[in-house]
C-alpha cells in the first residue's frame, strides 16, 4: 500500500459523494503517475457526514473533539469510494453509503480517545475496527465501507476488469 499526496480539500459545493469519488480517483492517479509496472491502481476516500457537512480527518485534538462531540448520539453516513485505475488511465468507481449511529459519547470518553491518538487520522475522528467500535449502536451496511475500503465494490470493481479473485483462496466461481 502507497499513501497518496493527493489534495483532499474540498471543492465549494461539492457533494458527498462527488467528494469522495474525486478524492478517490484523484489519489489513484497519483499513485499510477508513480510508479514504472503500470499495474491497476485501487485508490479509496472515505468521509463521515452529518446534517450535511462533511468531516474528514481533524487537524488537531480540538477538532477530533469537536467531529466526536456532533457524532455524540446521533446518527450520521459514512461514504465510502474505490477507484479502479487501468494502464491506460481509464477508471471505474463504485460508492458505498452506510448508517451509523454511535451512542452517547461522554467527555471524559472522548478525552481519553482523542489522547490515545487514534482518531486523528481517521475520517470522522474515528475507526470503527479500533477503540469506538464499543460506542458504535448500529451499522446499517457495509462494515468494511466505514473501515475505509468497501469489500463488496472492490471485488466487483477487480472482477470487471478481468481479476478472478477469491478472498480464501482460488479461483472463484458465481453460483
Amino acid at each position: 500500500m502507497e499513501v497518496s499526496d493527493a489534495d483532499e480539500s474540498r471543492l465549494p459545493g461539492e457533494v458527498p459523494a462527488d467528494y469522495v469519488c474525486r478524492v478517490a480517483l484523484a489519489k489513484a492517479h497519483a499513485i499510477a503517475r508513480r510508479q514504472a509496472s503500470h499495474l491497476p491502481v485501487l485508490g479509496a476516500d472515505t468521509a463521515v457526514i452529518i446534517g450535511g457537512q462533511i468531516l474528514g480527518k481533524p487537524g488537531t485534538a480540538d477538532e477530533a473533539k469537536a467531529m466526536l462531540r456532533m457524532l455524540s448520539g446521533e446518527a450520521h453516513e459514512v461514504y465510502s469510494a474505490v477507484v479502479l485505475v487501468d494502464s491506460k488511465g481509464r477508471s471505474s468507481t463504485r460508492l458505498n453509503i452506510t448508517a451509523v449511529r454511535f451512542a452517547v459519547l461522554h467527555e471524559d470518553w472522548i478525552a481519553a480517545y482523542v489522547a490515545s491518538g487514534e482518531p486523528m487520522d481517521k475520517a470522522g475522528a474515528y475507526g470503527v475496527q479500533g477503540c469506538a467500535a464499543h460506542r458504535i449502536s448500529e451499522i446499517r451496511g457495509s462494515y468494511s465501507g466505514v473501515m475505509g475500503l468497501p469489500l463488496f465494490e472492490t471485488m466487483e470493481l477487480l472482477h470487471a476488469a478481468g481479476f478472478n479473485l477469491s478472498p480464501c483462496g482460488g479461483a472463484e466461481t458465481e453460483a
